[in-house]
């Protein structure tokens, strides 16, 4: 049977769908993620250096390697198993252990990673993150309990999700130990799959939240910088509207100012890119909990809505702002650039104008000048004439006064009427 050629990426991009499966996890257990983000730019990022760092955590452990280019491992490490998975800009581990710490969030639970091995990261920790993933007690009021012993009552979110099989819980604080903490309370029942894919979407909007954050303090930069500008572009702006002597100087100061915009567009526009696609995954990862509101608590959605958008919206609003005013900028130099060349078209006008009167001046002086050009040559002439034509005249009887006298007529035509053909010929 013949086969039709496949395209060079269609098992790659087939595959791609299956890179990173939701782990299968068995409640009760400790959950511990760690997500480290490389100081390179992602552009340049060598992801080499983050599979070598693995193979040293597995190696500790006397683990499998994983495949030399994989993007995703989920392996035992003794009495743990590990879900590492290798992104654009950053790289996540959890480990996941059976049973639970008898003492709820204990930073013990954390000294999976070896101290050296966390030391040699190649990178630093965006987010670090405790869970807690236990039974659902019989009675709500042991949840209630358990939610005021680890969480910070002002700013924690909880919530019923997967069709009330389990209640998420979280606060989104550090802890003296460094981490976040997250409680799950799953219903007997629930399927290993349903349970991974909760922590997997907990911890994400975790980590794509703090990923997009990053951003803010950029742009919080940004708008101080652009608020100057702002203010002097206005200000150019308002002196285009009156009596400007230099425009040159005001049109080279906006060039100056459009170029600087360009250079933050461009030192920007990944950062504020990434920000927003990160924002795009936050809300549809709170999306995809399917919350339902737990005993009056605010839920994640709303956590979101009241402590997160609003830093995402900073930034699109800079973002915005950059655009627009750089557009304003461009919009401003054109109308300067349209008005300096109109300017100088009147000044161009002038020139011709007083060229044009001056070109007629000296064609009144030409004429003057040939007038009296044609009386010296007649002078002259005349004379010439006289000598010339005196013997003849004197034989006639004709003194030199009346021969000059009678000649002076004719030769004045005739000069006059050289000098008008070799004007006319030129």
């Amino acid at each position: 049977m013949t086969q039709i050629p496949d395209h060079p990426l269609r098992y790659q991009l087939a595959n791609e769908l299956h890179a990173r499966p939701y782990p299968l996890i068995t409640a009760p257990c400790n959950a511990v993620y760690l997500a480290i983000k490389n100081p390179v730019d992602a552009a340049n990022r060598d992801r080499e250096i983050d599979r070598a760092h693995l193979l040293t955590l597995l190696d500790r452990y006397g683990a499998q390697h994983p495949h030399p280019e994989a993007t995703h491992y989920f392996g035992d490490l003794g009495r743990f198993k590990l879900k590492w998975e290798l992104h654009t800009e950053f790289v996540t581990y959890t480990v996941f252990s059976d049973g639970k710490s008898e003492r709820p969030f204990d930073p013990a639970d954390f000294e999976v990673f070896p101290a050296d091995w966390l030391a040699d990261a190649p990178g630093v920790r965006i987010t670090s993150a405790l869970i807690r993933i236990q039974d659902m007690p019989d009675s709500l009021d042991d949840v209630e309990q358990c939610l005021k012993d680890g969480f910070v009552a002002e700013s924690i979110a909880v919530s019923y999700t997967l069709d009330k099989s389990a209640i998420i819980a979280g606060d989104f604080r550090i802890d003296q130990a460094g981490h976040l903490r997250f409680s799950v309370f799953i219903e007997k029942g629930t399927g290993e799959r349903r349970i991974g894919r909760t922590i997997q979407r907990l911890t994400e909007v975790e980590t794509y939240k703090t990923m997009s954050m990053i951003g803010l303090p950029k742009a919080r930069e940004l708008s101080k910088r652009l608020a100057q500008i702002d203010t002097h572009v206005s200000e150019l702006v308002n002196n285009m509207n009156g009596a400007v002597h230099n425009h040159d100087t005001e049109l080279n100061e906006l060039f100056d100012i459009s170029s600087e915009l360009e250079a933050l567009t461009a030192s920007t526009s990944f950062r504020f890119g990434a920000t927003k696609a990160y924002a795009a995954i936050v809300n549809q990862r709170v999306g995809a909990l399917r919350e339902e509101r737990f005993g009056g608590r605010q839920t994640f959605s709303e956590f979101m809505m009241r402590r997160y958008d609003p830093a995402m919206l900073t930034i699109s609003s800079v973002q915005e702002r950059l655009e627009s005013l750089a557009t304003r900028v461009m919009r401003a130099a054109d109308l300067l650039r349209t008005r300096v060349e109109v300017e100088r078209s009147a000044q161009n006008q002038n020139l011709l104008k007083s060229m044009d009167e001056r070109a007629d001046a000296q064609l009144r002086l030409q004429k003057t000048v040939e007038g009296l050009s044609v009386v010296a040559i007649s002078y002259y002439a005349i004379n010439l004439v006289s000598y010339a034509g005196y013997p003849i005249a004197k034989a006639m009887g004709v003194g030199k006064p009346m021969l000059s006298a009678i000649a002076t007529p004719f030769v004045i035509l005739g000069v006059w009427w050289v000098v008008r053909r070799i004007r006319k010929s030129h």
